[in-house]
């Protein structure tokens, strides 16, 4: 690209008669002329001259621009620069065109300029840099054209994707640098990480592990730790970075006095002392301190006392390796809430968002409502970020929430395939709206096919019936059910159900259904079981039942800790053929013993009782065994017919499982982790006809046994061999249980 000319001649003083302007094809002359400072009939004046040149040369427009006196005219020559006709790339594989075209600031139809190709060349190395490319070559290439315009090619060399050959740490003495890599987000890379973007070097996910790296070390008492440098070196042959982590640990320190203060009358030190998260002696642990200063503030809220400000004060002493804290109740700023303004929604209603927050206008303002409001929208699913600020009101005692969302898609389709050797293969194909036209309620198609079973289920839900906290839906079903190598018949059920439910805490809801359906009993053989032959046929059941849970898990996939409790009452006879009341509970207690150690206590009960002169039908009856007792085969414990061997179901049933999950020397991303178990129940009160030889025990079937779980990319992956300890001898036994499933 040629340099670019800027000049002006001529004797200051000189009276210019004329300005002619020369070179110009596509500019008018009268936009030149607005440009220049000078015009016709004043003295020429280099100054003036000169500031022409630089306004000209800045409208971009121009490559070279030049001022003469010739005699007493003032000729301006310039040259154009050309125009774009096309923008090309070359060599691009791994992003595609209209994103790169996206990103950068030449366009077909404009004026080409050398400094905003070379912007764009860097801007274009930046984006291949944030894909771990830091190989990548742009070299961009004019291609001149007729009538003053040009193609710009970026031919670019993508290279090799640039990972991190080692992660080090220097200052490290009470964790090894295996222990620290855990604790950080960017990992070394490895060949089972191609799914992965972690192993790619990120400066901004650098400083994220800087501060994961504070946090792990202030949760494990160095109240002292710094993270001196974080240094991120390219290998000579750039196929590489190397990543070097300083660290200072300082001092460990334990938690000494611990303390509760308030001014607030009325307020009683030793109830508050009981939110208290820690104890003295513990090693000193900032998130314990922050859950403390949450839970203060939320009880003494609770109280009625709006405005709280709770201040852990802390005095360090280095003598002992302690530190004191004494947290200070004080009453906070009386500020209340004047206006909630959101932005950012351009699909979702105000009123969908405004019903999440669990404060209103005109109330006093809490920033753990503020937290927890937040939280909730976020559990939404509906936005790809959630932002909630503060901004001063009309007066200093009133703020504004100023709620800013970024939307993401709600609309969902997804396949399935996944394998079990209690329901062998399945395939299942779903679609699903869960914000239905922006006002938050959810409308999903699912169809499912596999070895076992087939069923379709439409469903809807109103989260805010009429506008109140109570959601509201319906679903209607079809299911088949092949049942032949265990109980000797198939079932196929069709129908619709009613629910609603509520919330009455966070942590507590309560649902109320009303399901009717037709059940047929077919593909019955002659040499089913004499209860089987008897049901063959079709009912209808109309069944009204309430369902109240706590459920206080961290997670709802592989939680580490909380308790999940749930009952369940079921009554029959509203109409139809069938009459059976029915109690079900189960539940269960998660919690982390060590770091990537989890125990688990599980189990569930149920009875189911007929009435009204009534017997109680097959596809009603409980079954225990697949997943529901591992060791056992699906239907293999409980009532079978002597003769045939089907499983006839019972009318009562426990089961329970102590797990514990541990690591087994993996690499904690590839997310293999070992089960160790031990599992029991026992199902009875079979019910037959007469000549039926009915095999019936409540013997505690119990079994023990290991295995691994993959959370891989297409979804959990399970393998377990069970050892069934006691057992009755007509029980089937299935040592071997694998299971996967998937959403792609």
């Amino acid at each position: 690209m040629p340099a670019v000319a800027q000049r002006a001649t001529g004797g200051a003083g000189t009276m210019i008669s004329a300005v002619q302007i020369q070179g110009n094809v596509r500019a008018e002359p009268e936009t030149i002329r607005s440009y220049l400072q000078l015009k016709e009939g004043q003295p020429y004046d280099p100054a003036a001259a000169d500031r022409s040149l630089k306004a000209l040369f800045s409208t971009g427009l121009f490559s070279d621009v030049s001022i003469d006196m010739q005699g007493s005219t003032m000729v301006v020559k310039v040259s154009e620069n050309p125009t774009i006709n096309r923008v090309a790339f070359e060599g691009n594989r791994k992003i595609e065109d209209d994103k790169l075209r996206d990103e950068i600031q030449s366009k077909a139809r404009t004026v080409f300029t050398r400094a905003r190709v070379q912007a764009d060349v860097d801007r274009l190395l930046s984006i291949y840099r944030r894909s771990g490319r830091y190989n990548a070559v742009v070299d961009p290439k004019i291609i001149k054209l007729e009538q003053g315009r040009v193609d710009l090619v970026f031919e670019i060399n993508e290279g090799d994707v640039t990972g991190i050959k080692r992660i080090s740490f220097v200052g490290n003495k009470a964790f090894g640098d295996g222990t620290l890599r855990g604790k950080i987000r960017t990992v070394e890379s490895a060949w089972w990480r191609f799914l992965s973007s972690d192993d790619r070097f990120d400066p901004d996910r650098l400083n994220l592990d800087r501060e994961m790296l504070r946090k792990f070390y202030l949760s494990e008492g160095y109240a002292d730790f710094r993270v001196e440098s974080a240094i991120a070196e390219l290998a000579p042959d750039r196929d590489g970075f190397f990543i070097t982590f300083t660290i200072n640990e300082g001092e460990r320190y334990k938690f000494g006095k611990i303390d509760v203060a308030t001014r607030f009358q009325g307020l009683d030190v030793d109830t508050l002392k009981s939110y208290v998260t820690m104890n003295e002696g513990d090693w000193y642990d900032a998130g314990e301190v922050d859950k403390t200063v949450t839970a203060l503030s939320d009880a003494v809220g609770s109280l009625g006392y709006a405005f709280v400000d709770v201040r852990p004060n802390m005095r360090r002493n280095r003598e002992t390796h302690t530190i004191d804290i004494t947290f200070d109740i004080q009453e906070g700023p009386r500020v209340y809430v004047e206006r909630i303004d959101i932005s950012g929604n351009t699909r979702t209603l105000d009123k969908v968002i405004r019903r999440e927050f669990r404060l209103a206008e005109g109330d006093a303002f809490s920033t753990a409502k503020v937290r927890r409001s937040e939280q909730r929208l976020r559990n939404l699913g509906f936005f790809e970020k959630v932002d909630i600020s503060a901004a001063p009101g009309s007066a200093p005692d009133k703020t504004n929430l100023q709620v800013n969302v970024t939307e993401q898609s709600t609309g969902e389709i997804s396949f399935g395939a996944g394998y079990s050797t209690s329901g062998g293969i399945m395939g299942t194909v779903s679609v699903q709206e869960r914000n239905l036209v922006g006002t938050g309620d959810t409308l999903r198609l699912s169809l499912s096919l596999g070895t076992t079973a087939t069923s379709i289920d439409l469903g809807f839900t109103n989260p805010y019936f009429m506008d109140l906290p109570i959601a509201v839906g319906f679903d209607i079903f079809d299911t088949t059910n092949n049942r032949q190598s265990t109980s000797s018949y198939s079932d196929w059920s069709v129908g619709f159900s009613l629910n609603a439910g509520w919330a009455y805490t966070e942590h507590t809801t309560q649902t109320v259904r009303y399901t009717l359906r037709q059940t047929s009993i077919y593909n019955v053989p002659y040499y089913a079981s004499a209860e089987v032959l008897a049901q063959a046929g079709s009912s209808i059941t109309s069944e009204i039942s309430e369902t109240l849970s706590w459920d206080t898990r961290d997670q709802r996939l592989n939680p580490t800790k909380g308790w999940l409790l749930r009952n369940t009452i079921a009554v029959a006879g509203l109409g139809g053929d069938n009459y059976y009341f029915r109690v079900t509970a189960d539940g269960a207690i998660y919690q982390q013993i060590v770091e990537d150690v989890v125990a688990s206590l599980s189990g569930s009960a149920g009875l189911i009782a007929p009435f009204n002169n009534t017997t109680l039908r097959l596809n009603n009856r409980f079954y225990l065994g697949g997943d529901s007792l591992p060791g056992w085969a699906v239907g293999g414990a409980g009532p079978r017919d002597g003769n045939t061997a089907d499983s006839l179901g019972g009318k009562y049933f426990y089961a329970g499982m102590g797990e514990l999950s541990f690591p087994v020397g993996f690499p904690k991303e590839i997310g293999i982790v070992g089960k160790a178990f031990v599992d029991a129940g026992s199902l009875w009160g079979g019910i037959s006809q007469s000549g039926v030889s009915l095999l019936d025990s409540s013997l505690m079937r119990v079994g023990t046994g290991f295995g691994l779980q993959w959370s891989s990319p297409f979804g959990p992956i399970r393998v377990d061999y069970t050892f069934p300890l006691v057992k009755e001898p007509y029980d089937k036994i299935q040592n071997i249980r694998v299971s996967f499933g998937a959403k792609f």
